[in-house]
């Protein structure tokens, strides 16, 4: 993408300034230790981010004492808010048992067992650290299985920042690498405009391993995807031999318990879970069809005399991020905090429009499942409902 454009001073960029003297001396300090002084692209904010202090239920506060309302709760991780108690509690009863054993618990098992209750077709499950992982592991699962070499995906879709995922985001739409990447990877992604079967169809060759896809849309749904288009994939992948995989780092116990798959009532054939899978704390997972996961197995690999996929991961499953996945899950299971989440986001969507029309400004708040954003209308386009 392009370098950003500096901001010009307004009232609204001064009163930010004014507010947060703390953090911009932090920002300062943070531009001779980082790339451009954060740590994830998202945080990069002009003429400089904000930097927390603490945070508790749906609000944190910066080193200026300004108290905020954390929207996107940590990156979209935290359905049940910053320091939910019994999270809080599983995970501080597990800290003084040992934060990493380099071996296998208990705890491991029963967080897998709380994911295939509430996931549809969640047959094996296999722990990673972040949804870049679990998206790299399932493009390589589907490879392995089908015997393809190609990755289908739509453009505007995010699976995280490897290689395979790094164009066709922000940049790259026509499918040439992203920087950095060799070209080699970027031919081997086909980039297919969202919503458009036909297209889809006609590119789906017999060397294509899966479709990948966040089945609500783009960004959680900021460019939002028909239910028919959905099951289009499905049937499409299904006849031709290809994986259909789910990337529900974010929609995963968001747009449902089961996530994507029991919203719209369609099984992928892998999904990614992020983020509230493990309660807030680092850790994802790959799961799906246990024949699919077969290929990860040792025994089953060496009476096939077959290549194990390779597959590793110093904190995978660790101790605390398990006790904090399973306090989660517990908590998703006899709760409605997913209803409560979508009420709340399509009330706030509602109030928003509401503001709007009322400033008779050209804006819309809009979003699927409980999930908002805003089209600022920058050219003024007619937006009358």
């Amino acid at each position: 993408p392009p370098p950003p454009v500096a901001l010009q001073d307004s009232s609204l960029v001064e009163a930010y300034r004014r507010m947060t003297p703390g953090s911009a001396r932090l920002a300062a300090r943070a531009r001779a230790l980082f790339p451009s002084g954060i740590t994830h692209d998202a945080r990069y904010i002009e003429p400089h981010g904000i930097y927390a202090t603490h945070a508790s239920g749906s609000r944190k506060w910066d080193v200026d004492g300004n108290e905020y309302v954390d929207y996107p709760g940590g990156h979209g991780a935290l359905l049940f808010g910053h320091n939910h108690p019994e999270i809080l509690q599983a995970v501080q009863n597990q800290i003084v048992k040992g934060l990493h054993y380099g071996a296998s618990s208990e705890l491991e098992l029963e967080w897998a067992e709380w994911i295939q209750r509430l996931v549809p077709g969640a047959e094996r499950v296999r722990f990673t650290n972040s949804g870049t992982e679990s998206t790299q592991l399932a493009l390589r699962l589907a490879r392995a299985v089908t015997g393809r070499s190609k990755i289908m995906r739509l453009v505007g879709h995010f699976h995280g920042w490897h290689d395979y995922a790094a164009s066709g985001f922000l940049g790259q739409f026509d499918g040439s690498p992203a920087r950095g990447v060799p070209p080699a990877v970027a031919e081997s992604v086909v980039l297919v405009p969202p919503g458009d079967l036909e297209a889809a169809q006609r590119s789906l060759d017999d060397d294509v391993a899966a479709v990948i896809l966040e089945p609500t849309g783009s960004v959680w749904g900021q460019v939002p995807l028909a239910l028919d288009y959905v099951r289009g994939l499905r049937e499409f992948t299904a006849a031709s031999g290809a994986m259909l995989i789910f990337d529900e780092v974010i929609s995963g116990f968001r747009c449902a318990p089961g996530g994507a798959q029991e919203a719209l009532g369609v099984t992928a054939d892998i999904a990614t879970l992020g983020k509230i899978v493990s309660g807030g704390m680092p850790g994802a997972a790959v799961v799906g069809r246990a024949d699919v996961f077969d290929a990860m197995d040792f025994r089953r690999a060496a009476a096939q005399g077959e290549e194990k996929v390779f597959h590793m991961g110093t904190f995978n499953a660790s101790p605390a991020t398990c006790a904090a996945g399973i306090a989660a899950l517990r908590l998703l299971n006899s709760t409605d905090a997913c209803e409560q989440a979508i009420r709340y986001g399509d009330g706030l969507m509602d109030d928003l429009n509401e503001l709007f029309a009322e400033e008779g400004i050209g804006w819309i708040a809009y979003g699927t499942y409980g999930g908002f954003h805003i089209f600022l209308n920058p050219d003024g386009a007619d937006t009358d409902r």
